[in-house]
């Protein structure tokens, strides 16, 4: 089997940055990634274009067709496929070890996706050189489970190399040459106790409710016998929120963010960027990365223009072909408007006048404290916020190895103060306030709070700054027109905040809901576990900032 040293990673990038192929944000940014790592830039892994094509060799000679009118033609991939295929098995460190021990792969339906899987688990079931291999397709249903492995028995079948190799048996698939075996499991079955995997293929992961399937092969797959493991997951979106989709996907986030470090972790996020992207026919393919060639562009034309007229069935669409996962409410504003890398020395906020803006936490849940200020003869309006939280909590998503936010490097960043006990003590909150005003004279002028969470705070914070604190009702009657102004701000780029990730991490938890009319709006949580309170903390203050914006800037001067 020849293997030439054809780079389709570079081909990818160049079609996707002259406009030729059109990405999602977060394909860009992994793409970005690789694209670094061949031109050096990264010093412990290097891409090897051997290692990368042997896989895409193998698939294109011996793995064929079995459905439509190609069955029984040989696979050809496409360069998108290619370019990930690139990426997962191209990386590796000096001795030759892979980087990607866990790869995320999301796109719309009938992209091609179980294929894919069903060849790359016969590729790691034959020809990846491992002694042994153990390929597990994984599900909660038996059923669901057999759908990449029924297709890998199909290639099989019509492969006189594969099948002199590898023998079709009652529950797997069996490989004599290397004593390797490819089979279906499923939560339900008797068989997870003692696994081995060299490799599991987990389909369709959307529609399981619980990590316990995910926890349980993810285990079995850090094995001391296995040096270059996969866990390979390729999913739509889904209707089920809060299972295992969503950690997931939000974990994928936070490590392209860099707000996560891991290096073994790859994504590949086909998706449209925002809600009003899905009229718009140039943007499809950010979601369906075979548009046109593995998937019919005329029926997903079919498929739109019912979504217009029956609202139900727009669910469907926006969900499972466009990866939409949060349509009840859109996002708020776009990466793009969100991401500002602009940054402050505290120094320029010394001896000023501030707004402050108060979301206090109910119980165990996060708080923050703002500050917006504007100084002298500068446009820019400066956002200062801190952060609090239990280290009860914390502690507690550490021992659980929860994915929910990097909580204890932000804290090790001193974004993040961890309160003793049970409770985030508004104190600590009164007592960073005294701080900012103590070391950076930074007088609080005015301030706003949620008037169903103050209890003692306002008193304390009247008595310590003067009788500067003001209720703001949390409500679309008083928020619409501060939370247009402010995401016009934040979309100009004028609201410097420092870079802060967990403001920035708030930005991109926040929906945005209409209510009564589409005039009035209100922010709402995107997701049940993100947070939002930098963003409501912020709003307060900007509450205040638009009502008394006149006396405010003559004060400033």
């Amino acid at each position: 089997m020849q293997i030439k040293k054809y780079n389709y990673i570079s081909q990818y990038w160049k079609k996707i940055q002259s406009g030729n192929i059109n990405v999602s944000h977060k394909v860009y940014q992994t793409m970005q990634m690789l694209v670094d790592i061949q031109a050096g830039k990264d010093k412990k892994y290097h891409f090897d274009p051997i290692l990368a094509n042997r896989p895409i060799v193998f698939v294109e000679t011996f793995c064929k067709q079995s459905k439509g009118k190609h069955i029984g033609k040989p696979l050809k991939l496409e360069l998108y496929e290619k370019a990930i295929i690139q990426a997962i098995y191209g990386v590796v460190d000096k001795n030759y070890k892979r980087r990607f021990t866990e790869v995320l792969i999301i796109m719309g339906r009938k992209n091609g996706k179980s294929t894919l899987l069903s060849a790359l688990g016969t590729y790691g079931l034959l020809g990846d050189k491992e002694g042994g291999p153990e390929i597990d397709c994984v599900s909660t249903k038996k059923d669901a489970a057999k759908i990449v492995f029924n297709e890998a028995k199909n290639m099989v079948k019509q492969s006189p190399y594969l099948n002199k190799y590898i023998k079709s048996r009652k529950s797997d698939l069996y490989c004599d040459y290397n004593f390797g075996s490819y089979r279906p499991l499923s939560s339900d079955s008797d068989t997870l106790d003692g696994l081995n995997p060299s490799m599991v293929i987990l389909d369709e992961c959307h529609a399981i409710k619980d990590r316990n399937l995910y926890d349980v092969m993810k285990q079995a797959l850090s094995a001391e016998s296995r040096e270059q493991p996969l866990f390979l997951t390729i999913t739509t979106s889904g209707f089920i929120r809060d299972g295992i989709y969503d950690e997931l996907y939000d974990y994928a986030e936070q490590v392209l963010n860099q707000e996560i470090e891991d290096e073994h972790f790859l994504s590949f996020i086909y998706e449209l960027d925002s809600m009003d992207e899905w009229l718009r026919e140039d943007c499809w393919i950010k979601a369906n990365p075979g548009l046109g060639t593995v998937k019919s562009l005329a029926k997903l034309r079919q498929a739109v223009e019912r979504a217009i007229v029956q609202p139900n069935y727009r669910k469907t669409v926006l969900t499972k072909d466009f990866n939409l996962k949060n349509i009840s409410a859109a996002s708020w504003l776009k990466w793009e408007e969100i991401e500002n890398p602009e940054t402050y020395d505290m120094e320029i906020l010394r001896n000023t006048y501030a707004i402050a803006g108060a979301d206090l936490s109910q119980v165990r849940d996060l708080t923050c404290a703002s500050l917006l200020i504007r100084r002298r003869n500068d446009e820019k309006i400066y956002l200062l916020q801190h952060y609090f939280l239990p280290r009860s909590r914390v502690e507690e998503l550490e021992e659980r190895n929860s994915k929910e936010a990097p909580y204890m490097r932000w804290h090790e960043r001193g974004l993040l103060t961890l309160c003793d006990g049970e409770m985030v003590k508004y104190s600590d909150v009164t007592a960073w306030y005294k701080q900012m005003r103590d070391e950076y004279q930074i007088d609080i002028w005015r301030g706003g709070y949620d008037r169903a969470m103050a209890d003692y705070w306002v008193e304390e914070m009247n008595q310590e700054f003067g009788d500067v604190m003001e209720a703001v009702a949390q409500g679309a009657r008083t928020w619409t027109m501060p939370m247009k102004e402010m995401g016009a701000q934040l979309a100009e780029h004028n609201i410097n905040y420092n870079n802060n990730p967990i403001f920035k991490w708030c930005l991109t938890n926040t929906g945005v809901k209409s209510v009564g009319t589409l005039e009035s709006i209100e922010p709402v949580k995107l997701q049940k576990r993100r947070r939002i309170d930098g963003t409501v903390s912020a709003l307060n203050a900007y509450v205040i900032y638009t009502k008394y914006r006149n006396d405010y800037l003559n004060m400033v001067g």
